[in-house]
């Protein structure tokens, strides 16, 4: 019974192979009724039939089948109402009156009997020897079948395990490329997510967030070539050396450079590995709001999201590849955060993604689309451009790492205190 389980054929739908099987054994022994049948602890159950009227099983009483695997050679009942091993079988006393019965077992290569190929009519009849050594030749077919689908069960199966681990890797490892979750900052609304494109790989978006020494705090988000295990040594190093390059000088510009640099050492005499990025730092203001010095090195332009409804890019355009180029070129901009105001950072996985229409969804459609959902905070922020993911599906072809930001209104202050 262990060996039926192992196989996984009981209850299975009706299969093509097995049915000729049982067609060309009736055919052999020019009779009316064949099948192919597996014995199962209470039951004998037919894979296949040929001429029984769509009989799915039997009850496992002695005499036919159940009888027929305690034998390792075929088993032959040439008239049933005289034989004393099969005269009270169900289908011998039963509608159906079975008198001649023949069977060779299905057997595995230890030796164990799963079932058997039978051959069945309404006549008593003998059989020849050439009948019997083709009914055996079936039933090895049969097992033949068995093995082959086993095999692909379990091939299938570890695909969906290595398919499995693989994406519980990723994740593990795309955890550690990330921050556990964003600091809080006093008078600052943050959010941030990853979306993954494959759960197989890991990706080489990266976010951060973090204070710096003298009250002011750095962000940071980019995306590193390639994917798999060196694009997360290259996030890894990316996002580590943005964080001590910002406490050396957290000039954007400069810590961008800093990056620059290292990734050129690191990757000397290979071919190159290079990233784009945003970098900047937030200064708190007395009146609440946050003055931002944004610099930005071959990245696609944040979205300044104002209190009006307002919303434009804060261009870096003419920023350059970071670790590719002997010296590429950093651009900077500076912008002001007001109660009310918000900031969305995103990697090209958002803009290049598909449309149902097939073209990519780009800059102005991502605002167009942030507009009408009349976004505020940096909540509605990342929840709005989640929602337009899931809407794109399967045009989403590559990660997408997203930091919003954004300042409370005044009335959100006041909601906020009275809670």
């Amino acid at each position: 019974m262990a060996a039926v389980r192992r196989y996984q054929i009981l209850d299975t739908p009706p299969d093509g192979a097995f049915d000729r099987i049982a067609a060309l054994a009736a055919r052999i022994f020019e009779v009316p009724m064949a099948t192919v049948a597996i014995v199962d602890t209470d039951r004998v159950w037919f894979k296949a039939t040929h001429g029984l009227g769509g009989m799915a099983q039997v009850g496992r009483e002695p005499g036919l089948c159940a009888s027929a695997i305690l034998h390792g050679e075929p088993y032959v009942v040439t008239d049933a109402v005289a034989d004393g091993r099969a005269l009270a079988n169900p289908l011998v006393q039963g509608e159906l009156g079975i008198r001649f019965y023949a069977a060779a077992p299905i057997t595995t290569s230890d030796g164990q009997r799963l079932g058997t190929v039978n051959v069945l009519d309404t006549r008593p009849r003998r059989p020849t020897e050439a009948q019997l050594d083709a009914l055996q030749d079936l039933a090895a077919l049969v097992m033949d079948e068995l093995e082959l689908r086993l095999s692909a069960i379990r091939t299938v199966t570890a695909e969906r395990d290595r398919r499995a681990e693989a994406e519980h890797l990723a994740r593990t490892l795309q955890r550690t490329l990330l921050p556990p979750a964003l600091p809080l900052v006093p008078g600052l609304r943050t959010a941030a997510a990853y979306h993954t494109a494959t759960a197989q790989e890991v990706g080489g978006d990266f976010y951060d967030l973090f204070p710096l020494n003298d009250g002011r705090w750095a962000f940071f988000l980019g995306d590193v070539c390639g994917k798999g295990a060196d694009a997360a040594a290259l996030t890894s190093l990316t996002r580590y050396t943005l964080r001590a390059a910002a406490i050396y000088d957290p000039d954007p510009c400069a810590a961008l450079a800093n990056l620059d640099t290292v990734l050129k050492g690191e990757y000397q005499g290979s071919s190159p590995r290079y990233c784009t990025a945003v970098f900047g730092v937030l200064t708190p203001l007395l009146d609440g709001s946050f003055d931002i010095t944004l610099a930005g090195g071959g990245h696609p332009p944040a979205l300044a999201v104002r209190a009006d409804g307002a919303i434009h890019p804060l261009s870096t355009a003419g920023g350059q590849l970071i670790g590719m180029l002997p010296r590429p070129r950093f651009v900077q901009t500076t912008t002001r955060l007001f109660p009310g105001d918000g900031l969305l950072l995103y990697t090209d996985g958002l803009t290049e993604a598909r449309t149902p229409e097939g073209t990519m969804l780009g800059e102005e459609n991502l605002i167009r689309h942030l507009a009408a959902a009349a976004v505020r905070t940096a909540d509605d922020l990342l929840e709005t451009v989640e929602v337009l993911l899931k809407r794109l599906g399967e045009g989403v072809s590559d990660d997408t790492a997203l930091l919003a930001l954004s300042v409370p209104a005044d009335s959100d202050n006041r909601t906020q205190e009275n809670r």
